[in-house]
């Protein structure tokens, strides 16, 4: 998938800028760019799944393990 994109990219920079020395360099850093880009979305689609699950993971954690408030400071609304 990210050399499908590495030479779409080169392929449509080179179409641009023609085939020349500095054509050449400009269609590799411009594929590289979007290789980089398109494989950093790649890495967060792959990785959305794992990351959802660490959130409920902590977010039940959280909930069982819920700090015990002695019931006379529970609702401490600022009286002296």
């Amino acid at each position: 998938m990210l050399e499908l994109l590495f030479i779409i990219g080169f392929f449509v920079m080179l179409l641009v800028t023609g085939v020349s020395l500095l054509g050449i360099i400009a269609a590799l850093l411009v594929a590289t760019a979007v290789m980089f880009l398109g494989g950093l979305f790649a890495l967060m689609i792959k990785l959305l799944p794992w990351l959802l699950l660490a959130v409920a993971v902590v977010w039940v954690i959280r909930t069982i393990k819920e700090p015990k408030v002695p019931r006379y400071q529970r609702n401490n609304r600022w009286r002296y």
